[in-house]
């Protein structure tokens, strides 16, 4: 597993069995409330009372809210250093435990393939799987897709 230490990342750093650590972020129940009472206003998402009465015992992060944190994670530790010109699309979301107040969420950034264009030759498709993980190492997240970067320019063009 590798740290984010490059100042720029190109389709060419890319690599099947690729692991990069995008670091950590304390969740508070603050930020879970204020994120679930804009968007995902269910009572185990917004109410404490609410929440200590659901079957997770307190409130819990919205699955939107932790996919977020994660988009926000992958973001500032790869995508503001890369090449990147978007993303196609997404082919697989799991909320697969609960994300809780106090909680440390954790993402791991896995390249899965790599391919260059053959009809755009300046760039490449990078499929991937960000893993959010608890404080415990327990897998809270998982997001499958792809995402569109461009290629390292030649030696002497203009970039």
């Amino acid at each position: 597993m590798s740290k984010v230490e490059k100042t720029q990342w190109y389709f060419e750093d890319f690599h099947p069995g690729q692991e990069i650590d995008l670091g950590e972020r304390l969740v508070t129940e603050e930020e879970i409330v204020a994120f679930a009472r804009d968007f995902d206003p269910q009572p185990f998402h917004v109410d404490h009372e609410a929440g200590a009465a659901s079957i997770y015992g307190t409130v819990i992060a919205s699955g939107w809210h932790t996919c977020a944190m994660m988009m926000r994670m992958v973001v500032d530790g790869l995508m503001c250093a890369a090449s990147s010109m978007g993303s196609p699309g997404l082919e697989k979301v799991r909320w697969i435990r609960p994300l809780r107040p106090g909680d440390t969420l954790r993402v791991r950034y896995l390249t899965h393939e790599v391919k260059g264009s053959n009809s755009r030759p300046d760039r490449g498709v990078v499929w991937s799987k960000w893993i959010a993980t608890n404080q415990h190492g327990e897998e809270v997240c998982t997001v499958e897709g792809m995402g569109m970067f461009g290629r390292r320019p030649k030696e002497g063009a203009d970039a």
